[in-house]
């Protein structure tokens, strides 16, 4: 599977507990589907399109910085945010 795919696929599984909802307020499900090496221009992980920047602000990220975090990466890829919560 194409890490494009495994990244659509984990932006489905996370949309359909809620985390893109503005009212979440829980901890958003990372996008990292275990792919984890940089492109060779260093601009975003292959497998789940986050910046460097990105990757590093996770984890003190609050529930709404996770998701705009989610949206460039899933933007980055190509794909849109799931149709149930766009």
């Amino acid at each position: 599977m194409s890490d494009n795919l495994l990244l659509e696929a984990r932006a489905l599984d996370v949309a359909a507990s809620g985390h893109f909802e503005a009212t979440y307020d829980g901890v958003v499900d990372s996008p990292c589907v275990n792919v984890c090496r940089m492109t060779p221009d260093r601009s975003h992980c292959e497998g789940c399109f986050r910046t460097i920047d990105d990757i590093r602000a996770w984890s003190r990220a609050d529930a709404a910085t996770r998701r705009a975090i989610w949206l460039r990466a899933l933007d980055r890829a190509g794909i849109e945010l799931p149709k149930a919560v766009a």
